[in-house]
């Protein structure tokens, strides 16, 4: 290396030559870097706060809706829209008023709370449950192909079981008994879906049994009836 034939007074001038031409570019590396450092600390704790802020709304929210005290639900939720539209608080809350939208009766206004969560939730399994809710109340109200539409089974991903059980339900209220055997068939196949209670599990293995025994001739519906010894 060159720096091994150079004296110790000549590396020196040649650092500090170097310091001339560079202590610019140098310092204003560390003056960057110190900046960025600040600017993302602070950014996290803005994050975290504006996390926490969303949490606290969300809660007072929720003990507003369980109190039904209406004064305080309309500005907390639309706190929530304009503050903290991008939180999950924010889907949780519209996901909240729908279901108290059909413990009331008020299956148009369920919807319409149901619909901006599917459209606008930047959480794919929020919005997903949104569009599984609506399918349901759409049955209810006896809007057929309206909730068949929202039932994609291409796109179910981890809910597949719970998509094809629904389009069950819609395909019997149809008269498809069919299409609905055919689709419990295809729950049952998925597996047990997220958010799925053993009881609903069970429920969905009735349906289908209820199906089969309903198709059953007659003869072999009563040799299944009746036991064996009976019959001797």
């Amino acid at each position: 290396m060159v720096e091994e034939y150079l004296s110790d007074r000549e590396q020196e001038e040649a650092l500090r030559s170097w310091w001339r031409d560079n202590w610019r570019w140098v310092v204003g590396g560390v003056a960057l870097g110190l900046a960025l450092l600040v600017g993302w600390q602070y950014w996290q704790r803005q994050a975290l706060q504006k996390s926490e802020q969303a949490a606290q709304t969300y809660a007072d929210f929720n003990a507003a809706l369980a109190s039904n005290n209406q004064e305080k639900v309309e500005p907390l939720l639309k706190d929530l829209d304009t503050s903290h539209s991008r939180s999950p608080y924010n889907d949780q809350a519209h996901l909240a008023v729908a279901n108290a939208h059909v413990s009331a009766g008020k299956f148009e206004q369920a919807i319409a709370e149901l619909k901006l969560v599917s459209d606008k939730s930047e959480d794919p399994a929020l919005a997903q449950i949104a569009r599984l809710r609506m399918a349901r109340v759409h049955l209810q109200l006896g809007h057929h192909d309206e909730a068949l539409a929202l039932l994609d089974v291409s796109k179910a991903g981890a809910f597949t079981a719970q998509v094809q059980e629904i389009r069950g339900d819609v395909l019997l209220a149809k008269g498809d008994r069919n299409g609905a055997r055919l689709a419990y068939q295809a729950a049952i196949g998925a597996g047990v879906a997220p958010h799925t209670a053993p009881n609903e599990s069970d429920l969905l293995h009735l349906k289908l049994q209820d199906l089969s025994d309903a198709t059953m001739p007659a003869s072999v519906s009563a040799e299944v009836a009746v036991p064996a010894a009976v019959t001797k």
